[in-house]
């Protein structure tokens, strides 16, 4: 391809042969897919122009942004990919291209057989329409016949949970009707490619673990996913592989622990959430007797980090200042995950002598230990007191610092399903043979 305007090639190939009518669009390098590819992306790059209207007759003046460039990549039949990145990255734009909704300014995808995709809320609805008519009309837009939809329409209907207003128009759906009702259509209408936006996020937990069930089951029957989600957790349980995308271009591709990983080394700590809050000591919380002067969260290495990982301890820390004599003085966390579940409360009661023990005037440093293995993933928050003789709590703050704990499947031997629980401790086990006959 030469000259100023590039020639945009966007090829779908269906199974078998590659039909003789679509080989001459991209007859210089061949619309050739191997067998066990089902999409092969070629410097993929997409610029949008962004212009103002002059205020003398109808000249304009053009900004362009590029928001992919050069993107390559093959993805195998059966695989589930996990795009990954900051808002802005291209990952939309990406699935967008893929699912043929849009065409790449340069480069080519070449995509085997059907593609459905839910890329926002509605996508592919007709607001007039009842629930029963979209069903038909989606399957019939993936080119399936009637007879294939009836086959499959009780369990749309099942899994998505909208049977009682299947007869409604669906534009007085909730948001989260219309994505139970819309992944239940595209997952079960068999597509070769499943194309999955952050539109998951509008759901509740138990219909995200069932989407993540369907997707892990269609990649284990053959089926292609690619997957767009700021839920990491989700990203990891159901995709083995993930592109990392920053401004519109990959800068890493590989197993999705190592890319999960290198992304949250970039990302700034989330707004409203830290790993550290300290304070001046004409305002830190307390009384004329007892100061918090600090709280903060470090990892194993020692630093102060919003980013800790299942399967390593990390350390509560606190410091305060004392100034009155005589005092007994003890120092408590409470801890709560996402959910705002208390998952335990500790304090310093349990260092020996604790009950007769008081503290000179002075600053000082009071830390726990969190052990691996213990946490579940997720959003944490850590509320810091100091406690006076016992009872009084004059320096508290609830809720001051917060980390988020990943796992990096180091313990997962292969499972990729969501680990319940709020907590997920490593606990030892026996499994010996007892004899007799089974």
């Amino acid at each position: 391809m030469s000259g100023t305007a590039l020639r945009t090639v966007h090829v779908h190939l269906p199974h078998g042969p590659t039909p003789r009518a679509i080989r001459p669009l991209a007859s210089r390098a061949g619309p050739w897919l191997p067998p066990e590819l089902a999409i092969r992306a070629e410097g993929l790059g997409k610029r949008y122009r962004l212009g103002e209207l002059r205020r003398r007759w109808y000249a304009r003046s053009h900004n362009h942004l590029w928001a992919l460039r050069d993107v390559s990549f093959e993805l195998r039949r059966g695989e589930a990919l996990g795009l990954i990145g900051r808002n802005g990255a291209g990952k939309s734009t990406l699935l967008r291209i893929l699912a043929r909704i849009a065409f790449p300014t340069e480069g080519r995808a070449l995509v085997r057989g059907r593609v459905a995709s839910l890329l926002e809320v509605g996508t592919g609805f007709h607001p007039e329409l009842t629930g029963r008519e979209n069903i038909f009309l989606n399957g019939a837009i993936l080119g399936m016949s009637r007879a294939e939809i009836r086959r499959k329409f009780d369990e749309i209907v099942e899994f998505s949970g909208v049977g009682p207003f299947l007869d409604t128009p669906v534009k007085r759906y909730s948001s989260g009707m219309h994505v139970r009702l819309g992944f239940a259509v595209a997952a079960h209408l068999e597509p070769e490619v499943l194309v999955v936006d952050e539109v998951l996020a509008v759901g509740d937990a138990a219909f995200q673990k069932k989407c993540l069930g369907k997707m892990d089951a269609a990649a284990r029957q053959g089926r292609t996913i690619l997957f767009v989600s700021h839920n990491l957790h989700a990203v990891r349980a159901l995709c083995r592989r993930a592109i990392l995308l920053e401004h519109g271009r990959v800068v890493l591709d590989g197993p999705v622990h190592d890319v999960v990983d290198a992304y949250l080394r970039t990302v700034d700590e989330v707004a409203g959430d830290t790993a550290e809050v300290q304070w001046p000591f004409e305002r830190a919380p307390g009384d004329e007797a007892t100061r918090l002067l600090a709280v903060r969260v470090r990892n194993a290495q020692g630093l102060v980090s919003f980013q800790q990982y299942l399967d390593e301890p990390i350390t509560l820390e606190m410091e305060f200042s004392v100034h009155q004599p005589g005092l007994e003085i003890n120092t408590s966390f409470h801890l709560y995950n996402q959910q705002d579940v208390c998952l335990f409360a500790t304090a310093d009661f349990h260092r020996p002598g604790w009950e007769a023990r008081s503290m000179h005037p002075g600053r000082y440093r009071a830390a726990c230990q969190i052990p691996a293995n213990f946490l579940n993933e997720g959003l944490h928050r850590v509320s810091a007191m100091v406690v006076q003789q016992r009872t009084y709590f004059p320096a508290r703050r609830d809720k001051v610092v917060s980390f988020v704990v990943h796992d990096r499947g180091t313990l997962r031997h292969g499972y990729a399903g969501v680990w319940i629980g709020a907590v997920r401790p490593v606990l030892p086990w026996v499994v010996e043979p007892i004899g007799g006959v089974p």
